[in-house]
């Protein structure tokens, strides 16, 4: 599982940056497609908004793998 850590001051990361952030997808343009098609999980459920705001916690699936967002 890759875990992402969220920069001090802030309180979220967007759901395309995440991915990005992984390594999961290599642009903007692929995370905005991956995220339309439905492919990505957002704890547990499909999400279709690139702009999702994920906080502490939150947990992501693509592919076959997972990210975790910490503060």
């Amino acid at each position: 599982m890759e875990i992402i850590k969220l920069r001090d001051g802030d309180e979220f990361i967007k759901l395309g940056q995440a991915l990005k952030a992984a390594g999961l997808a290599e642009s903007g343009i692929d995370a905005k497609e991956f995220i339309q098609q439905g492919l990505v999980l957002v704890d547990g459920e499909v999400e279709t908004r690139r702009g999702r705001k994920l906080y502490d916690g939150a947990e992501v699936e693509f592919d076959g793998e997972k990210i975790s967002i910490q503060k």
